[in-house]
């Protein structure tokens, strides 16, 4: 095929959309004449999605804009005169930086071969999907809507919901909304819109979002629209990647919104040394900006920077502030000390060894059955080795170990889920399962196909802050699965890549605050108080959340509080730092 011909026809069908779009709103002066339903918008749950081209002055543009959206995420699509509706009120009103994209129905090919039956894509239903909807929103930073509201079968012609499924667990990984602007507004071109797609970031399956988009232009042109289009942020380049592939196009079309909260970050300039910082301390230097404290970068690589109000100044490396004393950093750092203190406080933990020889180590081991082995000073998972029984590996393990920390450590292996709870002055203020990082077999690509893919979206979800590692305990990990690099993994067929469930190893987190039990609660308050710490992660393993039963394992001076959204973990650390900026 000659390629220049294909970049031609593609240019020429780009050029006609865009022709076709701007002779469609020079006809547009009056919708009435076009049998459009006049000021017409879509109440969404998030905001309302307000059709520009349907209103006969842009006044009534800025009317409909002004009077509604101060807490919502409201969006006026289609505006004919951006520039000019802006004008009319600067203060309230700002452009949208972002494309729309257009798929035509006479471009769309379904490919089945690249269905993907290891998830199922479905109507939303139900009030446990819904609420699992609003958690991939938070999860993507994103503003979710009320439960009720997404159920609403009144609505179902207007609004269509779909979600996707993993088929073995039911759980929901993936959503989006459309919009039918037949039903909206009568719309004379026979479109749709594409909206809110959203795919958990921890997601253990590749084509989530391809196959959520893919099953909505099915069900739209299946109706008989001719296309659909979707307004991505213009940096947002996994999106546009997404849609590219799937054939959109460019058009041109323009998208106001309401200056709010909501939207702050969208027309407010950045700090360009704080976008630098990595997401855990960027985090809290915008809860600090948002309540007026000033804040400045000392090292955006290190996550340094100083938070100012009148005449008081705190430095802050992430969490880790001037408040916590050398000494509680102490406590925390020799894993040892750590947990010589929080026995003494009548808190359980494992049965705990220094490794001093190979002898005295196999006999801890053999007397154990499984151990795991951590240097004893460390962070971020670094070094340590989970469920070792037998020599080979664990002489392995202690070499790794070494590695980090020339003082090695053994520990009785503590079956149960990796319990991380976030305590703030002496108050437990959010507790998540981190669970190890899993890789989900489509039956076409290779486990290091499987394991890239799942990085790229960690990465790109954590700001590069989670990835599952090249390296001997991952091919170590993988020999106990009987698999290996190159095998192409069975559909469905889920493989535990690492043991251990640190973030940065590429483990996932989930958040189960309201869920663990009143022991668990007040053990995390006492280590606090133990170890005379105000901010502090504390690690427990637990057979059950909700029961009694637990053992601690160690404990974090610099935890990672954007971990944990959307529990209010910033807040709660400004207000530590600067309790007369907490709202009465």
């Amino acid at each position: 095929m000659d390629k220049s011909k294909h970049r031609d026809k593609s240019k020429h069908r780009i050029e006609k959309g865009y022709g076709q779009s701007l002779r469609n709103w020079e006809k547009m002066e009056n919708p009435k004449t076009k049998g459009m339903r006049p000021d017409a918008f879509a109440e969404m749950g998030w905001g309302r999605l307000v059709f520009g081209h349907t209103f006969e002055t842009n006044e009534k543009i800025v009317t409909a804009m002004c009077s509604h959206g101060r807490d919502s995420r409201d969006i006026a699509m289609y505006v004919i005169d951006p520039h000019v509706i802006i004008a009319k009120a600067p203060d309230k009103l700002f452009l949208d930086p972002s494309h729309t994209f257009r798929l035509w129905n006479y471009d769309y090919r379904f490919d089945n071969s690249e269905c993907n039956r290891v998830i199922t894509i479905q109507r939303l239903s139900g009030e446990d999907e819904a609420a699992q909807v609003n958690r991939i929103y938070a999860k993507c930073h994103m503003k979710g809507a009320d439960p009720g509201f997404l159920l609403d079968k009144r609505a179902t012609r207007l609004r269509t919901y779909l979600v996707a499924k993993l088929s073995d667990t039911g759980e929901v990984v993936g959503t989006v909304t459309g919009v039918d602007h037949v039903e909206a507004f009568n719309d004379p071109e026979n479109g749709a819109s594409l909206w809110s797609l959203a795919v958990d970031p921890q997601a253990g399956v590749p084509g989530v979002g391809s196959a959520l988009v893919r099953h909505l232009a099915a069900h739209y042109f299946t109706k008989g629209r001719s296309f659909i289009d979707a307004s991505v942020m213009h940096d947002n380049q996994s999106a546009i990647t997404l849609y590219e592939k799937l054939k959109f196009q460019r058009v041109p079309v323009f998208c106001i919104k309401r200056k709010n909260s909501i939207n702050e970050t969208l027309y407010v300039p950045n700090h360009e040394t704080v976008q630098q910082m990595n997401p855990y301390a960027r985090l809290i230097a915008d809860e600090a900006k948002r309540r007026g404290i000033l804040v400045d970068v000392v090292d955006a690589e290190y996550g340094l920077f100083t938070l100012s109000l009148g005449s008081r100044s705190v430095t802050c490396r992430e969490s880790l502030s001037e408040m916590t004393s050398a000494v509680a950093m102490t406590k925390c750092d020799d894993k040892r000390l750590t947990r010589k203190l929080v026995a003494e406080a009548g808190i359980r933990a494992p049965e705990q060894i220094r490794h001093s020889d190979m002898a005295a180590s196999l006999l801890f081991m053999e007397k154990q059955g499984r151990v795991v082995v951590k240097p004893a000073r460390g962070e971020q998972g670094a070094g340590i080795s989970v469920d070792i029984s037998n020599p080979e590996e664990l002489e392995a393990a202690i070499a790794n170990a070494a590695e980090v920390c020339s003082d090695v450590l053994l520990e009785t292996y503590v079956q149960g889920d990796d319990l991380r709870i976030i305590v703030i002055n002496h108050e437990l203020v959010a507790a998540a399962v981190r669970r190890p990082p899993g890789i989900t077999g489509t039956g076409e690509h290779t486990i290091r196909e499987l394991i890239e893919k799942h990085n790229r979206r960690r990465m790109a979800a954590t700001g590069g802050e989670s990835r599952i590692p090249d390296d001997d305990e991952t091919v170590r990990c993988l020999k106990m699965e009987g698999v290996d690099y190159d095998t192409v993994l069975e559909k469905g067929r889920t493989v535990v890549v690492r043991k251990t469930a640190n973030l940065h190893t590429g483990g996932t987190i989930h958040d189960v605050t309201d869920d663990i039990s009143q022991t668990l609660k007040d053990a995390a308050v006492t280590v606090s108080q133990a170890l005379d710490i105000p901010v502090t992660g504390l690690d427990f393993m637990v057979p059950d959340i909700g029961g009694d039963d637990y053992a601690f394992i160690e404990a974090n001076e610099r935890p990672g509080l954007a971990n944990h959204e959307p529990q209010p973990t910033a807040e709660r650390f400004i207000d530590l730092l600067f309790p007369e900026t907490v709202a009465e």
